[in-house]
């Protein structure tokens, strides 16, 4: 569910981005007290694209809102 390409959230409507920008903030969320938890995680770079995603999304975002 990590990976959103951008010509993917360019299609979205502002709602969709909304919900999936929480999604991806609460599975960061999860992934972080996991590896804080245990010490080890399953998959390392699963948090480093979750929060590249995060800044895409963010970035979108603001260039959507100064299109209008």
């Amino acid at each position: 569910m990590a990976i959103l390409r951008s010509k993917e959230i360019w299609e979205m409507e502002n709602e969709e981005i909304q919900e999936k920008l929480l999604e991806l903030k609460s599975e960061l969320a999860k992934n972080v007290s996991k590896s804080a938890a245990s010490g080890v995680v399953e998959n390392p770079g699963n948090i480093r694209e979750l929060k590249r995603t995060i800044a895409r999304v963010l970035t979108i975002m603001n260039e959507k809102e100064k299109e209008n």
